[in-house]
């Protein structure tokens, strides 16, 4: 009888474990919610019309807000695509990771641990990655493979994809379709669907499980130039990148001023040599270079929305909706011939502001389709994204948890926003900083001592040197003087141009108010949050980062292609 006792004993054990603990942990990884961050590339943040286009369709984005909330006053750290795609990563300022294409540095795999993707898979999520990167990470960068091996599912290519990436990234090749946004929506309903057709695809386990969450991250390579800049209109096209828009009125910008207009320019010249940029951007010169790319920039965003709408429908019909969080935002924004400039790398609105929405389907309706003009940053995504999976936030995060926001609980997070620039290059783009609230915005530059692209073309082509080593690789005494640009700041240098702008009555920073004796309480005020927010950002870590320029990768006998 004993025996039996004990055996009976056993046996009840066995189905209280199995009743109270298994099905708890089956029960954890489905309240766990998923995450789709969805990540679009030079998105002014007026390309939609929940964001007051009302040119552009976008539908499916439009409804994503209404289900949601919308940031209205949202920004990036770093106005250019591989120091804004690494603070979202890392949740940190450029000026603590580290990375950028003047850096001569590539993120180490200790610092690679700690970014949202690694810190979820980390913590029971399958992790997946589609579409592009632009963040080196390991020994040798892009060339390393930590990337590839970090995911469950890898459907990407590093560097830019052009609008037909199967030209440009052998991963892609047995995709059926040839367009960037059909090829990534192919990657997506890859991963979601479990069929795994993909060929080309690196997977690490055969199928998703069912019994886990997932995090799977969708960057874009549009509406960036190297997107919209090699559309072809070719047959095989659908219709959206062939005809959609070209039948419209396209008005210029608010302050657009062609190239054979401008009389002042925006920045004096020692700081911002505006003949040194780089000719991709010389679409913004003309009203009808302008029409042409800003038409297929339009083309691309309703595409774009086009695969956020198919995205939602097998969420849907995958049983998956009512628990998959989805975040959509830009890494920056784009001039398009404002005040006679183009592109990106500058402190000013039209590059910092982005468009975000999170849209929790477990959040209550009354906290739904609301708008935020909250000063948040593209830093707050993978602390929020991580809080709401319950995973704890790493200490070397610097982003701002926007759960509260998104509850209604609360309407701020921080009361100064900092952004900065520190590509400053041949390419004539000033070193800057700023710091603004809701009313007032500074901006500071320092000196611009970079060898004049124009003078490394002459050069190239009179030695008949190759134009794209000559421009874009980088030594190893740049990492000198990423460093300098860094720390010179924090150790003293003083800047040689300001400006100061009234957000509220001047959002498109047209007068700049730093010279008017009237605003000297506001200027001065300003330059003492700089100080503050500047030493924030910095922190006190050292970056992790490794050496990655043409010479570590010529030792290794490689040579570093430009990204």
């Amino acid at each position: 009888m004993k025996k039996n006792k004990k055996a009976n004993t056993f046996q009840l054990l066995v189905v209280v474990f199995t009743l109270c603990i298994t099905p708890h942990t089956q029960s954890l990884a489905q309240e766990r919610p998923n995450f789709i961050f969805i990540l679009t590339d030079d998105q002014q943040y007026g390309m939609m019309g929940c964001t007051g286009n009302e040119i552009v369709k976008t539908p499916h984005l439009d409804k994503l807000s209404q289900d949601g909330v919308l940031f209205t006053n949202a920004h990036i750290t770093s106005a250019i695509c591989t120091p804004s795609r690494a603070s979202i990563l890392t949740s940190q300022f450029e000026r603590k990771h580290g990375v950028n294409f003047n850096s001569g540095t590539s993120m180490s795999e200790e610092g690679w641990k700690n970014t949202y993707p690694m810190v979820m898979r980390n913590n029971g999520y399958y992790t997946g990655w589609i579409g592009k990167n632009h963040v080196p990470v390991g020994k040798g960068g892009y060339d390393s493979g930590v990337m590839e091996k970090s995911f469950d599912y890898w459907y990407a290519g590093h560097g830019h994809l052009g609008f037909y990436p199967k030209e440009r990234h052998g991963i892609f090749k047995d995709a059926e379709m040839d367009t960037q946004v059909e090829v990534v929506g192919e990657g997506i309903q890859d991963f979601l669907s479990n069929e795994q057709k993909l060929e080309g695809a690196l997977k690490f386990i055969d199928q998703r499980p069912a019994d886990r969450p997932f995090m799977l991250s969708v960057c874009f390579n549009l509406p960036h130039g190297a997107g919209t800049g090699s559309m072809e209109m070719r047959n095989s096209d659908d219709e959206i990148y062939k005809t959609l828009y070209r039948d419209k009125n396209i008005p210029l910008p608010k302050n657009y001023v062609a190239k054979k207009d401008i009389v002042a320019p925006k920045l004096p010249k020692e700081i911002h040599r505006a003949n040194d940029r780089q000719l991709g951007y010389n679409y913004v010169d003309t009203p009808e270079g302008h029409r042409e790319r800003y038409i297929r920039q339009m083309e691309a965003m309703t595409g774009i929305d086009r695969l956020v709408g198919q995205l939602r429908k097998t969420l849907k019909d995958q049983k998956l909706d009512r628990n998959t969080v989805i975040v959509f935002t830009s890494d920056h924004g784009l001039f398009m011939g404002q005040f006679g400039l183009g592109g990106k790398a500058f402190c000013y609105e039209v590059t910092t502001h982005i468009p975000m929405i999170i849209f929790d389907p477990k959040s209550k309706k009354s906290t739904r389709g609301k708008t935020s003009d909250a000063l948040v940053q593209s830093i707050d995504i993978a602390p929020t994204m991580l809080t709401m999976a319950g995973v704890a936030i790493p200490d070397s995060y610097q982003g701002e948890n926007l759960g509260e926001i998104l509850a209604g609980s609360e309407t701020a997070v921080r009361s100064f926003l900092y952004t900065e620039n520190l590509w400053s290059t041949q390419f004539g783009n000033p070193r800057c900083e700023a710091v603004q609230d809701m009313e007032w915005k500074y901006v500071r530059y320092y000196k611009n001592e970079n060898l004049s692209a124009s003078k490394k073309i002459a050069t190239a082509k009179a030695m008949d040197i190759n134009m794209n080593s000559m421009l874009y690789q980088v030594h190893d005494p740049d990492i000198a003087l990423y460093r300098d640009f860094v720390e010179g700041p924090l150790n003293g240098e003083q800047a040689v141009y300001e400006e100061l702008f009234n957000l509220k009555n001047d959002p498109e920073e047209a007068t700049n108010l730093a010279m008017d004796e009237v605003y000297t309480k506001e200027l001065e005020k300003m330059r003492t949050v700089w100080e503050m927010e500047i030493k924030m950002a910095r922190g006190e870590d050292t970056p992790m980062v490794l050496r990655y320029t043409a010479d570590s990768e010529a030792e290794r006998g490689l040579i570093i292609q430009p990204k």
